[in-house]
């Protein structure tokens, strides 16, 4: 079976984000006021072929926690969505 995983990396609340924090500002310069915190991430669609979708989250959470995900700075999530 094939599965589309959709994975967001996004960094720990605790952790400072400089994307964020110039994006945020330019977006005030360009007059958009009513903003109170803009956070930066990645978004991953990995395409898994498994015999389960307990198999797909198994092969999606080692890659994440492995290669796609700095665990000391970063939090990921993700959902599968069954293909064909």
């Amino acid at each position: 079976m094939k599965f589309l995983a959709k994975i967001n990396v996004m960094p720990q609340k605790e952790i400072l984000d400089p994307q964020g924090k110039a994006v945020m500002i330019g977006l005030k310069n360009l007059g958009v006021q009513s903003l109170h915190e803009v956070r930066i991430g990645k978004h991953i669609e990995l395409e898994v072929d498994a015999d389960s979708e307990t198999q797909a989250q198994e092969k999606v959470d080692f890659a994440c926690k492995n290669l796609l995900a700095n665990l000391i700075m970063e939090d990921y999530f993700f959902e599968l969505e069954k293909k064909g």
